[in-house]
């Protein structure tokens, strides 16, 4: 890869074998060959084009969350999105002249960061997804949930570049969001931009629902150590955790991946853990409960790299 062609197209950072560690809420992973930081959605197009031209390889992460690294790292280009540091990526408006709140959120924006701000500005409807340890870009692709929401209920339309550089407006209608899927992922379109409408209400509930949640979430899920949050999608007619409970699995470790005490779903890194480890307790699940109860766990986390 031409350096100085990119910097052509991008004035934000790029890095040499980034460790991708760094990057993830797992806290694993090797590292990248180039590490870029794009600094607006030209940019970014920019820098799809080129890359789709030359067949150089790439990968988009927001907050590093739902993602697994190899231990040898990416051979390739990773695209931060996620980086709150003044990029269009991070910014966030809102109107709340008309009937609903509507919020206009770079795809880098925290979901927790956009639960208190539509606290702050009287919006209802997020407070559910406020936990959800990610930034908006991801969580609209593959449509994220928790307790009984999801994206597609708060979203009105998203701004997205395809594989080729295009930079698209798509309603919400047009991006077939289903349970933990996407046109959006199905066709690799990488979210800039989406534009969400909230009901408007009192701030003082807002906030006092934003922490129930956040209290459930500490008391059923092992916030305390390095995850990628659920593991697996929930089988139909099951609930993942639960099978791998029933399984007899609940502290399976392999090296420092540990199957959590707490919520069996979630695979915690203990300190030193590495993505194979993880890989392989992974596959020792799905094998144990696919053993016991006929059912094939399929992993929600994102692989990337040599495993």
């Amino acid at each position: 890869m031409n350096i100085n062609n990119i910097r052509k197209i991008t004035k934000g950072a790029i890095l040499k074998n980034e460790s991708m560690a760094r990057h993830t809420t797992f806290r694993i992973g090797g590292p990248a060959d180039y590490y870029i930081i794009p600094l607006n959605t030209k940019e970014l197009s920019g820098l799809i084009r080129y890359f789709a031209i030359n067949r150089i390889d790439y990968y988009v992460i927001g907050n590093g969350s739902n993602l697994l690294v190899s231990d040898k790292g990416y051979r390739g280009v990773i695209i931060d999105l996620g980086r709150n540091d003044g990029t269009a990526f991070s910014m966030l408006g809102y109107d709340d002249s008309g009937e609903d709140l509507i919020m206009d959120l770079g795809a880098g924006c925290l979901m927790s960061a956009v639960g208190s701000l539509s606290a702050r500005f009287g919006g209802t409807g997020f407070e559910e997804l406020s936990g959800i340890p990610g930034c908006i870009g991801g969580a609209v692709v593959m449509n994220a949930g928790a307790f009984d929401r999801e994206m597609k209920d708060v979203l009105v339309k998203v701004e997205a570049v395809d594989q080729k550089g295009n930079i698209l407006e798509l309603n919400k209608d047009e991006l077939g969001l289903r349970y933990r899927g996407s046109r959006l992922m199905d066709e690799g379109l990488i979210v800039t931009r989406a534009e969400i409408a909230l009901k408007k209400g009192n701030t003082e509930e807002i906030n006092n629902r934003i922490e129930e949640f956040k209290k459930l979430r500490q008391e059923k899920q092992p916030v305390e150590y390095p995850s990628a949050g659920s593991v697996f999608k929930r089988p139909e007619g099951h609930f993942a955790g639960k099978l791998i409970s029933d399984a007899g699995l609940k502290g399976l470790s392999v090296g420092d991946a540990c199957v959590s005490e707490k919520h069996a779903g979630f695979i915690i890194n203990k300190g030193t853990a590495s993505a194979m480890d993880v890989y392989r307790l992974i596959n020792m699940i799905r094998d144990k409960v696919s053993e016991q109860f006929g059912v094939c766990l399929e992993p929600e986390v994102k692989f990337l790299g040599e495993f």
